[in-house]
């Protein structure tokens, strides 16, 4: 669920990932009058039965998730998404996009004209201008008659969740994608620090939750534990990526990103606490504490350093995270325990103030579909299956005796999930037979997450890191108008190169700490505080949704 045309924090669209207790009208009507919103009475809807029969073919294009990266090279090879075609009877041809330059090949896709049926992608904040500006530039359909038609159970999912119905359209109604819904509050927090707890114990040091504590782990990894690399971030896209949610920053009082405080909207990277982040990292950095290759270093890497001890504390999620480098650490020691830590403050007791959070609805991995698709209406239903029963229980779990069996009631993932005879990690062996790791056209489910954290450990860290305030500091999924999108974008395009060129060069040692001033001034004079005036009037509109 992480390189776009523009970025919007996290947390201002998912970010989410906490806006749970919303409540608006709900199926407002959109501004054109045109269209029904979904919820209203439609004499024409049509229910389908899957799987259907028919001989038409559709075409859809996804990026490659994470966790099969490595594992397989395109869709078509993946078991979920040869079995999804059986489920619904519809047969697709599919388009794989890279888990890293996806947003190349989407440029080049639009450019092209030649657009598939149905598009997964994060028209939220990955589209110029916003999804209102796509449905304007034809290339995406408004859905709001295709759904009130031929999708009666996401029809009904939003009826009868009008919070969640508020976060997946536009301020004018639209519902422009079949969206990827988070089912229950416990799949919201899934992300934080990680560290070993066996190096830990080794060196009698309790688990780190200051940033003092931290400083006096790393060091004792350093020059007791012969680690190089005693905290390693993942580097790309961005460096510090995991800084939008809060990941070490956010012990000094503000993300890299969007965020509010006491109702007022900030950008971190301009704030005095961003610098005394920079000043605290750039001198980790300089003492061997930080991964050196900070600003090229990728998944791969860290399972190296994890592999060979280089490495003793990361960011990360627990199934993706702790569920794919535990067996990596305990191959070299089978003692070696990663475990989950309270996001770090800067006074001992206090509680965090920042942490991830998604909101139910995260716009990563939702599918809209192409203006240009001759069967919009087979497409709908294809898609539809998703908010069934049966395909929740589908792209959740798999296939029935294949990837689970059924226990009292309840769906159990089978060992080729859960120990995987050709030893891929949980993570990786799920992301083959279903969707319930990763973002979709579904809703996720619960039960999912209570058996892929098969580890003690990794449920431990989901209620670690819970324990923060980021409820009061998170934006909704906003969407600003066509124009402010794109005036955004602009913006935040040359913001983000800013920042991080900043964030790399202070932390490297390549200027002062003091340069950030200069970097503070130069984010006014590209318009930083008009960046916030559009992010202040979405809110403002998204409010009264």
């Amino acid at each position: 669920m992480k390189k776009r045309i523009v970025t919007l924090m996290a947390a201002s669209l998912l970010l989410s990932s906490f806006v749970a207790g919303c409540t608006s009208k709900p199926n407002s009507t959109p501004s054109d009058g045109g269209t029904a919103a979904p919820g209203t009475s439609s004499p024409a809807n049509q229910t389908a039965t899957y799987p259907m029969k028919t001989d038409q073919k559709l075409s859809y294009w996804a990026t490659l998730q994470g966790n099969l990266v490595g594992v397989k090279s395109s869709l078509d090879e993946v078991p979920f998404f040869q079995d999804w075609q059986k489920k619904t009877g519809v047969t697709l041809k599919y388009t794989t996009a890279p888990n890293n330059g996806n947003e190349q090949q989407f440029n080049v896709m639009l450019a092209s004209g030649d657009l598939p049926d149905m598009i997964e992608y994060n028209w939220t904040n990955g589209y110029p201008g916003g999804p209102e500006k796509a449905i304007k530039d034809g290339y995406i359909l408004k859905l709001n008659d295709l759904i009130d038609k031929y999708a009666p159970n996401l029809k009904k999912y939003l009826k009868e969740h009008p919070e969640i119905d508020k976060m997946v359209k536009t301020d004018n109604g639209s519902y422009y994608v079949f969206p990827f819904i988070r089912g229950d509050s416990y799949l919201q927090v899934f992300h934080g620090p990680i560290v070993r707890k066996d190096w830990l114990d080794d060196l009698g040091l309790p688990v780190p939750t200051t940033i003092d504590e931290w400083y006096t782990t790393l060091k004792a990894f350093k020059e007791k534990k012969g680690a190089s690399a005693p905290i390693s971030f993942v580097g790309q896209p961005n460096p510090l990526n995991d800084t939008v949610t809060g990941d070490f920053v956010g012990a000094f009082g503000v993300t890299n990103g969007f965020y509010l405080d006491n109702g007022k909207i900030k950008y971190g990277p301009m704030e005095q606490g961003f610098k005394d982040f920079l000043a605290t990292f750039r001198k980790w950095y300089a003492e061997g504490l930080i991964d050196k290759n900070l600003a090229t270093t990728d998944m791969k890497a860290i399972d190296a350093n994890f592999a060979n001890g280089m490495t003793g504390a990361t960011v990360g999620n627990a199934g993706g995270g702790i569920g794919r480098w535990q067996p990596i650490v305990a191959g070299k020691d089978p003692k070696a325990v990663l475990i989950g830590t309270t996001y770090p403050t800067l006074k001992k007791g206090d509680t965090p103030q920042f942490g991830q959070l998604d909101v139910p609805f995260t716009p990563s991995g939702s599918v809209a579909i192409s203006a240009k698709s001759k069967n919009a209406e087979l497409a709908v239903k294809m898609l539809d299956y998703g908010y069934s029963e049966e395909g929740k229980t589908f792209f959740n779990f798999g296939t029935e005796g294949v990837s689970y069996t059924m226990d009292n009631g309840n769906p159990r993932y089978t060992d080729l999930v859960m120990k995987n005879p050709d030893k891929l990690a949980v993570a990786q062996a799920m992301a083959l037979y279903a969707r319930g790791g990763y973002t979709g056209p579904f809703i996720q489910d619960k039960r999912y997450a209570e058996q892929y954290f098969a580890l003690q450990t990794q449920r431990d860290a989901v209620t670690a890191w819970q324990k923060t305030d980021m409820v009061k500091h998170q934006l909704p999924p906003v969407t600003p108008t066509p124009d402010e999108s794109t005036e955004f974008a602009k913006i935040m395009n040359d913001m983000n190169t800013l920042v991080n060129e900043m964030i790399l060069k202070i932390v490297l040692g390549a200027e002062p700490v003091e340069s950030f001033d200069k970097y503070a001034e130069k984010m006014k004079a590209m318009k930083i505080d008009r960046a916030l005036e559009i992010q202040q009037a979405a809110l403002d509109r998204y409010n009264k949704r």
